[in-house]
C-alpha cells in the first residue's frame, strides 16, 4: 500500500485532497496529514512516504523550506507542491529544489490524479532501481578478511571518492573486476554508467571503433553513426580490462582521451568532450611490455596514478572458507536448491590446493561439487572432482 502525506494548513484543502485520493480505489493509498511545515518535517523524519502533497504558503516553516530540508536529508518521496498563488518562477524554483511537480489551487482533479499516479510510478521505479543496485553491489562485493585483501580494501576506500585513474594488476581470476566495481560503487559517479571493455576480446581493427565510436561510412560495415564506450560512459566510469592487449594505435588515442578529455570518432573530425573516470586492469607485467615496445610508457604512467595489486588466491588462503560458503549459497540460489554442507576435512583439502585459476577456479569447483558431490561434501568428493 502506498503512503501519502498531505502537508497543508487549511483543513478544508486537506479534506478535499484526501477524498479525491480515497475515491480512487485502485490507488490503495494510506493518507496522513500535517497542519504545518514543522509537523510535516517531523512526520518525514519518522516515516517513509511515497508521495508528499505540500502547500507552499504556510505559517512558520513554508513549503519550499520543507522541500529543501527533505531533499537535503535524501528523502525519497516525490513532492507535489500546491499553491493558490503559483507563478512560473515559483514552479521553476520548486522543480529546481527537487519537486516532482507543481499544482495550482484549487487543483484540477484529472490533472491531480494523473500527476499522483505518475509520481507513484516514479517512486516505485526508484525503489526497484535501488533494490537492483543493492543486489548488483552484493554480487560484486569482495569476500574475505585476510591481510592481503584488507590492504586492497584500504586503497579502494581512499581512492574511490576521487577521480584518480586506477591501474589494477593481478593474475587472471583473482577478482580485478570486483575492485573496479567497488571503485565505481563507492564513488560520486555511482549513479552513472559503469562501462566495461575487454580489450583482449575485441579484434585490433575494431578496438578504436568500440572505444571511440565511428561515423557512418567510415569503413565498409559502418552503415550508421555509432557512439563508442567513452561516450556511453560519460559522467561515469569506463573499465578497460586486459589493457595490456590493446594495440599501440588504440593506446595513443586512449592517451589523448586521458590528457585532453576529448575523443574523436573513427572517420570523424569533430572533438567530443568526455567526462569519464578510467580504471584499467591487466594480468601482464606492463614494465616488461614497455621494454619490448608493446605498451606505451606514457600511457602506463597516465593510467597508474593509483596502482592496486590484487593478490592471487594462494596468498590469501585464509579467505577460502568464507569464499566457499558464499559460493555454496550463491549456486544453491541459482539452482533453486538448498546449500550443501561441507566437512572440515574437505575444506582443509581446498585450502591446500594451489589454485592456479584463483577465485574463478574455486567457484567452478564449488559449482561442480554442488552438482556432483554429496551432502555434506566430503574429502572423497574433493579428491574426485577437484
Amino acid at each position: 500500500m502506498s503512503k501519502i502525506l498531505i502537508i497543508e494548513d487549511e483543513a478544508s484543502i486537506r479534506k478535499v485532497l484526501a477524498e479525491i485520493i480515497s475515491d480512487e480505489k485502485d490507488l490503495k493509498a494510506e493518507v496522513e496529514f500535517a497542519s504545518d511545515g514543522k509537523q510535516g518535517l517531523s512526520l518525514l523524519e519518522q516515516n517513509q512516504y511515497d508521495v508528499v502533497f505540500c502547500d507552499v504558503k504556510m505559517p512558520g516553516i513554508d513549503g519550499m523550506e520543507v522541500l529543501k530540508r527533505a531533499k537535503e536529508s535524501e528523502n525519497g518521496a516525490a513532492f507535489i507542491m500546491i499553491s493558490a498563488h503559483g507563478t512560473t518562477e515559483l514552479a521553476v524554483d520548486a522543480i529546481r529544489l527537487g519537486a516532482y511537480d507543481f499544482l495550482q489551487k484549487p487543483p484540477d482533479i484529472n490533472r491531480l490524479l494523473i500527476t499522483l499516479r505518475n509520481a507513484l510510478d516514479r517512486t516505485e521505479l526508484v525503489k526497484e532501481t535501488s533494490a537492483l543496485r543493492k543486489k548488483v553491489s552484493k554480487k560484486y562485493e569482495m569476500t574475505g578478511t585476510s591481510a592481503a585483501l584488507m590492504e586492497v580494501q584500504k586503497i579502494i576506500e581512499k581512492a574511490a571518492p576521487t577521480d584518480a585513474r586506477v591501474l589494477i594488476m593481478g593474475p587472471n581470476g583473482s577478482g580485478k573486476e570486483l575492485v573496479a566495481r567497488a571503485l565505481h560503487e563507492k564513488s560520486p559517479r555511482s549513479s552513472k554508467a559503469f562501462i566495461e571493455v575487454n580489450c583482449a576480446a575485441i579484434p585490433p581493427d575494431l578496438i578504436e571503433s568500440e572505444l571511440f565510436g565511428h561515423e557512418k561510412g567510415s569503413f565498409t560495415s559502418a552503415i550508421k553513426q555509432r557512439q563508442g564506450k567513452f561516450e556511453l560512459a560519460d559522467g561515469g566510469t569506463i573499465f578497460l580490462d586486459e589493457i595490456g592487449d590493446m594495440s599501440l594505435s588504440a593506446q595513443a588515442k586512449v592517451l589523448r582521451a586521458l590528457q585532453e578529455k576529448k575523443i574523436t570518432r573513427v572517420g570523424g573530425d569533430q572533438d567530443i568532450n568526455v567526462n569519464v573516470r578510467v580504471v584499467a586492469a591487466t594480468n601482464k607485467d606492463l614494465r616488461k611490455e614497455i621494454a619490448e615496445n608493446r605498451f606505451r610508457e606514457d600511457l602506463f604512467h597516465r593510467l597508474g596514478v593509483i596502482v592496486v595489486n590484487v593478490p592471487p588466491l594462494s596468498e590469501r588462503k585464509e579467505d577460502i572458507p568464507l569464499l566457499v560458503q558464499r559460493f555454496l549459497d550463491e549456486i544453491a540460489k541459482e539452482q533453486g536448491t538448498k546449500p550443501k554442507a561441507i566437512e572440515k576435512g574437505a575444506l582443509k583439502a581446498l585450502e591446500k590446493h594451489p589454485w592456479p585459476g584463483n577465485i574463478r577456479e574455486l567457484r567452478n569447483v564449488m559449482e561442480r561439487l554442488m552438482i556432483l558431490g554429496g551432502d555434506p561434501i566430503i574429502i572423497d568428493d574433493i579428491n574426485k572432482y577437484l
